[in-house]
């Protein structure tokens, strides 16, 4: 289903009620033109998604980037009304401790001036360090999302030319490389070459589809992947 977004203004709160796919495509694009028109003034922003029946890797990798920027501004992000489908994707990629939810939107817009709840700490970190390549900067939101709140030290970065050097500093055990990474004309021979680098470290290509995959399903997988290759 398109995305479509109503937009209302509380005091210096701003309510976005989603309705349909937060997908790649139509619908980040028209939620991102949204946001920066709305916080170019404001920096509290309450999303309500009791009627967002689908998130994928990109759309969440959106979220993600919004809660980054306007937490930084000294603003924030408040989700309320979740319907089962987002929260079933906060749930399995462990972004539910990340995110604040309310069950109304008064009650996102009243949190506001109360004593702000501090997201849940991570869970059962490792120390392993992983390194993620793509040209998407929404795909690299997500994954260093799911991947940070499942304990991992992670790096990302959308530059080829700064692999050789990354690795070299940051020393990683497990490098991520995306779809969009791996369309670039030097994409396939730099993770071959990271292949021939030594056992010490793992390479990971993720399918394709990532982007466009449902959220939930895709982060879980990926944490299962890198856990395999650490094993």
């Amino acid at each position: 289903m398109a995305l479509t977004l109503e937009s209302q203004l509380t005091g210096d709160v701003v309510v976005i009620r989603c309705q349909g796919h937060i997908s790649l495509g139509g619908g980040v694009d028209i939620l991102q033109a949204e946001l920066d028109k709305q916080t170019k003034l404001r920096k509290r922003v309450v999303l309500q998604l009791a009627e967002t029946d689908y998130i994928d890797s990109s759309g969440m990798g959106t979220l993600v980037r919004l809660f980054g920027a306007l937490r930084s501004s000294g603003g924030d992000v408040k989700l309320c009304q979740v319907s089962s489908s987002v929260l079933r994707v906060l749930q399995a990629t462990n972004l539910l401790s990340l995110f604040l939810t309310y069950a109304s939107e008064g009650e996102a817009i009243e949190a506001f001036s109360k004593t702000p709840r501090t997201p849940s700490e991570v869970l059962g970190a490792s120390g392993a360090k992983v390194l993620c390549i793509d040209t998407s900067r929404d795909l690299l939101a997500y994954v260093n999302a799911v991947l940070k709140r499942s304990g991992y030290e992670v790096t990302t970065t959308q530059y080829l030319r700064e692999v050789t050097m990354l690795v070299t500093a940051l020393k990683p055990r497990v490098v991520i490389c995306g779809p969009g990474m791996l369309g670039l004309p030097a994409g396939k021979a730099a993770v071959e070459k990271l292949r021939r680098s030594g056992p010490n470290l793992q390479v990971l290509c993720l399918p394709p589809g990532f982007s466009t995959a449902d959220a939930g399903h895709a982060g879980a997988d990926l944490v299962d992947r890198v856990q395999s290759l650490l094993a």
